[in-house]
């Protein structure tokens, strides 16, 4: 019992001498270093709290010391080094906090009398800053704090909320927070002056608060005070260090970009003439990353991979893919790895359209000198030349680099084996319908499906984009069965969220003559799908409509689909910019306004056809469709001469525009003689680039009719005619 006694003694002694240390420490303006905390198990707060009846973190076993409370403490403490009551509880409540004793100190900090002691913290701090501007100080009434007291009963403040956080009282610690911040900005209502609290910790106290609001109001759920906090920390004049600054920038753009919440503008007090004001979250978020950006640049801060990571992100939602090119341009050396670089920089340029730019980039990463065996460039690469008929042999070479390289390396990756098959497999179907020859046609044809089901092999038929290409080239081929079976399987698999796949299945449909089937998965997938993604659903729809006859149905249709595309235009025609989307509807009114006048042809009403014209004329004057729909319109009304240079002028503008090629030929036919020769001419280039459209076949029947010595071709071409015909889609199955 003696030694027991003896050692509480000596505890109780060296207690009390360690917190008169750092009492004094404070007192003589030195720097107290937070990991040199007091690592005895217990505390005289301690102590008193668990006398309170409340739970401490002193382990049972351990011997206590059961007399003394806090205020025998805090008595001493004063007496020692003149401190008041609320300083000797800030103080003690701070060891406690450090020591993990979280209950413990907000027992103590909630002994401090907040509404008493902010005002002399304003006045003392305003008095600081009155006393530091004058250059005589006699005549400036002292402050009734000093800093230093300030600083550590705002740090308490802050501290109070911390402890509050960690026990899940949100509310409560933001209020507390917040007191801190008001009573600095109350003070200072001109902001923070240079250099000021550098010689106590109220400048880390307050950077601290500034972080910390925004966070509670998160966890709180209220998503607009935080905002309001984050604007707060970075419009008002705190002079924050660059780090904390930065850090709250980077949280914030963070923020605005996956919180979910829609920020309002920020209303800006004060602000330059033509200055730049973000009007959506997006806009605010990729000013604050690039301006962190610019930071870096200038090395005010260091570098945090993650910045370019949700700048790519923003910028890429935005449309900026450019300036996401530019910046990535002006990083210096060393930031990005050369690898990551290029690849990155091909995407921004391949996002843009700009993909001859972007697979020079890609050349140059999977040059011998670079990475030559680089897997994601070689997919890229395969992937930007298979749909360019000019190209695509180019993208087949990739794809087998890939599957060689992975061979090479005795790597089993199925996903990347599966990819490499499918891109080979789109390269060679892009050769097959530009092959020189039916063998060559036919043999490409054949090797475009084995990459296909390769593809297949590898993800068990898991892989939605593997099963869509594979029914799409079994619908262009004409094995339609196959193709039906394989486009209601993906519309299964992607559970009707994909438009796409109600489109190909609907084009299947028609090509089998079926179209009220066709109409009612169009129907249905306009229940399912949101109004914005129903351009392109009502086109076909309609399409399928004119192919029943119903005209007046078809161009209820087209009315639908133009007011569609009217209410998005207001919608986002207004400084937004979602990735394509805009050129996309501009393309696709300027295809309705066509089809429209086809309708209105059909039913003999020239006016409102030329009407439909005038329309699309107002889009895009230089339109090889519009000019083809013009001579259609003319040959409607028996003006061949005037058709023909309509048809013309669409050639001169495309060359390779196929419905003019074959419109063309129809009326130099009728003419005979020697303009049967520039007929075949202009027929056998449109095959050369549609060898599935069965009015070329019919219409090049037709010149072979007219040569006596050319009946078994003529027959030949009636047949593939038929066949065509007999399979084709209300529109293209690859149309867009």
């Amino acid at each position: 019992m003696r030694n027991k006694r003896k050692w509480m003694r000596e505890k109780y002694i060296e207690i009390r001498l360690r917190v008169r240390k750092i009492m004094q420490c404070l007192c003589s303006g030195e720097q107290l270093i937070g990991d040199e905390m007091p690592q005895s198990p217990e505390s005289l707060a301690t102590r008193d709290y668990s006398a309170s009846g409340y739970s401490s973190r002193v382990e049972e076993g351990e011997p206590r010391v059961d007399r003394g409370n806090i205020e025998e403490a805090e008595s001493s403490l004063r007496e020692g080094i003149c401190l008041n009551y609320e300083e000797a509880r800030a103080l003690l409540g701070r060891l406690e906090y450090q020591r993990g004793n979280i209950e413990a100190a907000l027992h103590v900090f909630e002994g401090i009398d907040v509404g008493a002691i902010v005002p002399k913290m304003k006045l003392s701090i305003a008095r600081r800053v009155e006393r530091s501007r004058r250059r005589s100080r006699s005549d400036v009434t002292p402050p009734p704090m000093s800093m230093h007291a300030v600083s550590l009963l705002l740090e308490a403040i802050f501290l109070k909320a911390k402890s509050l956080q960690d026990l899940k009282r949100f509310k409560e610690a933001a209020e507390s927070c917040k007191v801190v911040l008001d009573t600095v900005e109350s003070a200072l209502p001109e902001g923070m002056p240079e250099n000021f609290g550098a010689d106590c910790k109220l400048q880390e106290t307050l950077s601290k608060a500034l972080e910390l609001l925004p966070e509670l109001w998160k966890q709180l759920g209220l998503y607009q005070e935080a905002i309001s906090s984050y604007r707060r920390a970075l419009i008002n004049h705190w002079n924050l260090e660059p780090e904390p600054l930065a850090n709250i920038q980077k949280e914030f753009a963070i923020f605005l970009l996956y919180g979910g919440t829609d920020a309002s503008p920020p209303n800006l007090r004060s602000q330059m003439e033509a200055s730049f004001i973000p009007k959506n979250n997006l806009e605010e978020a990729i000013l604050l990353l690039l301006i962190l950006l610019r930071k870096f640049s200038l090395n005010r801060i260091k570098w945090d991979p993650s910045i370019i990571d949700h700048l790519t992100f923003a910028l890429s939602m935005s449309g900026g893919f450019l300036s996401l090119a530019n910046q990535i341009e002006e990083f210096l050396p060393g930031v990005l790895q050369r690898e990551d670089r290029w690849y990155t920089l091909s995407l921004c340029y391949l996002a843009e359209g700009l993909d001859g730019v972007s697979l020079n980039l890609l050349k140059k990463l999977l040059s011998s000198r670079e990475r030559p065996d680089c897997v994601r460039a070689l997919l890229l690469a395969s992937k930007i030349c298979g749909e360019d008929k000019n190209l695509a042999q180019e993208g087949t070479y990739y794809a087998q680099r890939v599957l060689t390289s992975l061979k090479r390396k005795s790597v089993e990756c199925q996903i990347l084996e599966s990819v490499a098959n499918c891109l080979m497999g789109v390269s060679l179907s892009t050769q097959s319908r530009h092959a020189e020859s039916d063998s060559e046609r036919v043999t490409k044809q054949s090797e475009a499906l084995q990459a296909f089901e390769a593809a297949e092999k590898f993800t068990g038929d898991n892989d939605i984009e593997i099963i869509y290409r594979i029914s799409l080239e079994n619908a262009e081929q004409r094995r339609l069965e196959v193709a039906l079976d394989y486009a209601k399987g993906l519309l299964k698999m992607e559970g009707g969220s994909s438009i796409r796949g109600w489109i190909l299945l609907a084009r299947v449909l028609s090509a089998q003559k079926r179209f009220s089937d066709a109409e009612m998965v169009l129907d249905a997938a306009l229940e399912q799908t949101g109004k914005w993604d129903h351009g392109r659903l009502l086109k076909t729809k309609a399409k399928v409509q004119v192919a029943k006859s119903q005209y007046k149905n078809a161009i209820e249709t087209y009315t639908r689909l133009l007011a569609v595309l009217q209410v998005r235009s207001k919608c986002f025609g207004v400084g937004k910019r979602l990735l394509k989307g805009e050129d996309d509807d501009r393309s696709l009114e300027m295809e309705t306004w066509h089809d429209l006048a086809h309708v209105y042809m059909s039913m003999s009403q020239w006016r409102d056809a030329e009407v439909c014209l005038l329309k699309s004329k107002a889009i895009n004057p230089c339109s090889a469709s519009r000019w083809h729909a013009t001579g259609a319109l003319y040959e409607a009304k028996g003006q061949n001469a005037e058709a023909l240079k309509a048809f013309s002028n669409a050639l001169e503008i495309e060359p390779t525009h196929a419905p003019s090629l074959v419109s063309m030929a129809a009326i130099l036919r009728q003419s005979g003689g020697r303009s049967l020769a520039a007929a075949r001419s202009f027929l056998s280039e449109a095959l050369k680039h549609d060898t599935t459209d069965f009015s070329a076949w019919f219409n090049l029947g037709l010149v072979y009719k007219e040569d006596k010595g050319s009946l078994n071709e003529a027959l030949e071409c009636f047949q593939a005619a038929v066949l065509l015909q007999e399979t084709a889609p209300v529109e293209s199955f690859r149309s867009k």
